[in-house]
């Protein structure tokens, strides 16, 4: 897990090595074990491999500066957090055996022992033992389709000497950041929009079009645009080509609506699903716990993280598939706690930790401490955020480092594949509705109402509103979601609509699913997951999001995700005798949440107004601050619940005046 960062000139300008050394110093946090640079000039083929102050002495290559006066036009640098093979033969940027190619690359190829292997076979050598070789004669060997052999997740550039190609690729679900800036003259690109700005003194324009998609819908990362008018990112399950000063982008991998796996109805049928999803989960998380640094894994009490807490505990100390060295006499498990019941979660957690006699280590986080670390966290997270949960997810990352855990397997991705939100049952609803199932669909409204008691009307309506048409959706959606918004800036971007029928599938609840993990839900929380992990030199892992296992989540029935009120089915099942039934059963949700709308009606009230009384929010174009205001007043007498709405419009403000102003 790293940092990486790169520039090209199209038409051969030199590199800015001063430039150069502040962008990696910007995002030393992702690596601060070690150091490295490439430098090259791509027609006369001249490479310089040069180090920094971090870099390993062992290493005994040439300091950057001894290079300052020199001409290259392309150059590579990289902050490494050693988690795989911790010798100085892991140093980054890294060249092929015959100095053709060179790489920097982010993340983890969690197959690389298998694929070394098959590689050896065909020939291919190796002087290492990191996944970072074997990226590199996996394209040796079979060109830009070796990203369909990996499995992990990863954000790398390699620049092809005899091609004169660069190509850059990122993971399949965007779990790592990969981001760039293109003029015709010069491309860059990093781990961090932060390492962009830096280097190239772009004009920090805000993208408007995003901040109307943040304060309308709450969403990031939902398209290739970012917060700033000039950065793009690569998205997810795409790779990037640079060939001629010509820029190419293309998918190389989707999901596919018609890979349909259909084992029959009943309980063995069930049964067999089951044992399936456990094979394909328990695998997911054993090569996740392939590393040569200590381990933890995230508890948040729920359903998806105590499985993976509840799995690993028997992969570590009854298969020992991990040196005992790395986790020590007890699993390490990292959970956020509030004084609050209301939003407390310590009764599950304690049952998981009793189960497996893991470790605890508990986080409190409160509201003065948020406004004490907010600016930092700001400054991590790059972009806008849309709540207070993400804070709640900083503590955990910054107890895990303060214990001396390097990597944390956690549970994102669960939701969005399986069906974990109540949104999904509306789509489910509509997909027996469609089917004609309706013996079915009167049965699992009658469970719903009985068990999250709600009026006879609920079902229906919600069933009604997933079968109407888009245009109708995107109406009633658009008038929900923008209060507070300047009538003429919401008027300007009113044909925006993230929620679009994407045409993955004819059924809703594939659709639905397919929506979250590509745009409203997954990419924003894995955002939030990379820099809250790396602002704490720490990797995040997210055994859920194999691909092998989110392919089979997409083959089976819709009744393997929702049946009779229960999320998650095919999990549920398949960790029955291995989850406590109080977690496997579970159908309340929280998460790593905290107690926003509470706190922004009382520690915050304060902080939340002056921010919204501003002179800079009032003259914001995104804002009607005067609508806002009463919204709030609102909001606090309990006429209205607005916890995340108040959140974005201070978030917002924030970092227009933090983030989006520095020079």
């Amino acid at each position: 897990m790293c940092g990486i960062f790169g520039t090209l000139s199209v038409h051969r300008q030199s590199v800015n090595l001063n430039s150069l050394l502040d962008s990696l110093r910007s995002i030393r946090h992702r690596g601060p074990d070690d150091e490295g640079y490439l430098l090259l000039d791509t027609v006369h083929g001249k490479v310089a491999a040069c180090s920094g102050p971090d870099s390993d002495l062992h290493l005994g290559l040439p300091r950057i500066e001894q290079c300052i006066n020199e001409q290259f036009d392309l150059a590579f640098g990289f902050r490494r957090l050693a988690i795989i093979d911790l010798s100085p033969s892991g140093h980054q940027p890294m060249s092929s055996k015959d100095g053709s190619l060179w790489i920097v690359f982010n993340g983890e190829i969690y197959n690389y022992i298998e694929l070394r292997l098959e590689l050896k076979a065909k020939g291919h050598e190796f002087q290492t033992q990191s996944d970072t070789e074997v990226i590199l004669n996996s394209y040796l060997e079979w060109g830009t389709d070796c990203l369909s052999h990996f499995n992990g997740m990863w954000a790398f550039a390699i620049y092809d000497k005899n091609k004169k190609r660069l190509f850059c690729a990122r993971d399949r679900f965007g779990i790592k950041p990969l981001y760039y800036f293109f003029d015709q003259e010069r491309f860059v690109f990093a781990s961090e929009i932060k390492a962009l700005l830096s280097y190239t003194k772009m004009e920090r324009k805000p993208n408007r079009a995003i901040v109307y998609d943040y304060l309308s819908y709450g969403m990031i990362d939902h398209t290739e645009e970012t917060f700033f008018e000039d950065v793009k990112q690569v998205p997810p399950s795409h790779y990037l080509v640079l060939e001629a000063g010509n820029l190419a982008i293309q998918k190389y991998w989707s999901l596919s609506p018609q890979n349909k796996l259909d084992l029959g109805h009943g309980t063995q049928a069930n049964s067999e699903y089951a044992r399936r999803f456990y094979e394909l989960f328990e695998d997911s998380i054993r090569i996740h716990l392939r590393s040569d640094v200590s381990i933890g894994s995230c508890l948040s009490g729920g359903l998806d993280s105590s499985s993976i807490v509840c799995l690993a505990n028997k992969l570590l100390f009854g298969d020992k598939v991990v040196s005992s060295e790395l986790i020590g006499e007890k699993q390490k498990t990292f959970s956020s706690c509030f004084d609050d019941a209301r939003f407390d979660e310590r009764k599950y957690i304690e049952t998981v930790l009793s189960t497996t006699s893991a470790e605890s280590n508990y986080t409190f986080p409160n509201p003065k401490e948020l406004l004490d670390e907010l600016p930092k966290l700001i400054w991590h997270q790059d972009e806008p955020f849309g709540s207070t949960s993400i804070y709640a997810q900083w503590c955990v990352m910054k107890l895990a480092a303060q214990r001396g855990v390097r990597v944390l397997l956690d549970g994102q991705g669960s939701d969005e594949m399986l069906a974990g939100y109540h949104t999904f049952f509306d789509a489910y609803w509509a997909g027996l509705a469609g089917r004609a199932q309706v013996g079915e669909l009167i049965q699992e409204w009658s469970t719903y109402r009985r068990m999250f008691n709600v009026s006879l009307s609920y079902p229906f309506q919600h069933t009604l509103f997933a079968l109407a048409p888009s245009a109708l959706q995107k109406q009633v959606r658009s008038k929900r979601n923008s209060p507070g918004m300047n009538p003429h800036f919401a008027g300007e971007f009113g044909d925006r609509y993230p929620y679009q029928d994407i045409g993955y599938s004819d059924n809703p609840l594939s659709r639905r699913l397919q929506l979250f993990i590509t745009k409203t839900s997954l990419p924003g929380l894995l955002h939030y997951e990379d820099r809250n992990s790396m602002a704490h030199s720490i990797e995040a892992r997210v055994p859920f999001l194999d691909h092998r296992l989110v392919e089979f989540a997409f083959s089976i029935p819709d009744d393997q995700k929702i049946k009779r009120g229960y999320t998650k089915s095919v999990l549920r099942n398949a960790m029955k005798d291995t989850l406590p039934e109080s977690i496997r059963m579970r159908t309340d949700k929280m998460g790593f949440v905290t107690p926003e709308r509470v706190w922004l009606s009382n520690d915050l009230r304060t902080w939340l107004d002056d921010v919204v009384s501003s002179t800079s929010f009032r003259t914001r174009e995104y804002f009607d601050q005067a609508e806002i205001k009463k919204l709030i007043s609102e909001h606090r007498s309990g006429k209205r619940d607005l916890g995340f709405m108040m959140w974005r419009w201070a978030n917002l403000e924030l970092w227009l005046n933090t983030v989006a102003s520095a020079g």
